[in-house]
């Protein structure tokens, strides 16, 4: 029982520095110039003076709700942990995590829905851009937290406290 909740925590823990990476670093939409842009700044290496220059994004709807619903998502998912190690402290014996579970899985589905409504979009925030861009490496973190924070979910809701 005690290397599942190792387990059990050590996923959750992932799953958080995951969306922290993924909603905070600078890496969405990549450019074949060295240009980065997330969903706060935009940002492109200035090889001449070796520095990241950053401006702040557009003041487009649909980038406001990815930015809201990834922090949305930051919010879910630590409080299902703070949540987890209370019901585990607290918690009588054969109780179930079904309240850890809940947060997880809205946390879940906050991510998914940020990432679909940025691939939805994305192109048309880059159109007047150098067409040659891809995703980047946070926008692949977010979708990676989507099947992860579900698996999550759907463990704390079946696993029982026990002695």
């Amino acid at each position: 029982m005690s290397f599942l909740l190792f387990a059990v925590t050590a996923l959750h823990v992932l799953i958080l520095v995951l969306l922290f990476v993924a909603t905070l670093d600078k890496s969405w939409w990549v450019l074949p110039d060295n240009e980065n842009f997330n969903i706060w700044y935009n940002c492109f290496f200035d090889n001449n003076t070796g520095t990241w220059q950053c401006t702040s994004v557009s003041q487009s709807e649909w980038l406001h709700a990815v930015q809201g619903l990834m922090v949305l998502s930051l919010l879910f998912s630590s409080f299902a942990f703070i949540i987890f190690m209370f019901q585990l402290y607290t918690m009588k014996r054969g109780g179930l995590f079904y309240a850890t579970g809940i947060f997880q899985i809205f946390a879940c589905f906050s991510v998914f829905t940020a990432a679909v409504i940025y691939t939805v979009h994305v192109h048309e925030f880059h159109k007047d851009r150098n067409p040659g861009g891809s995703f980047g490496y946070c926008f692949v973190l977010a979708w990676l937290t989507f099947p992860l924070a579900l698996i999550s979910g759907i463990v704390y809701i079946h696993l029982r406290k026990r002695e």
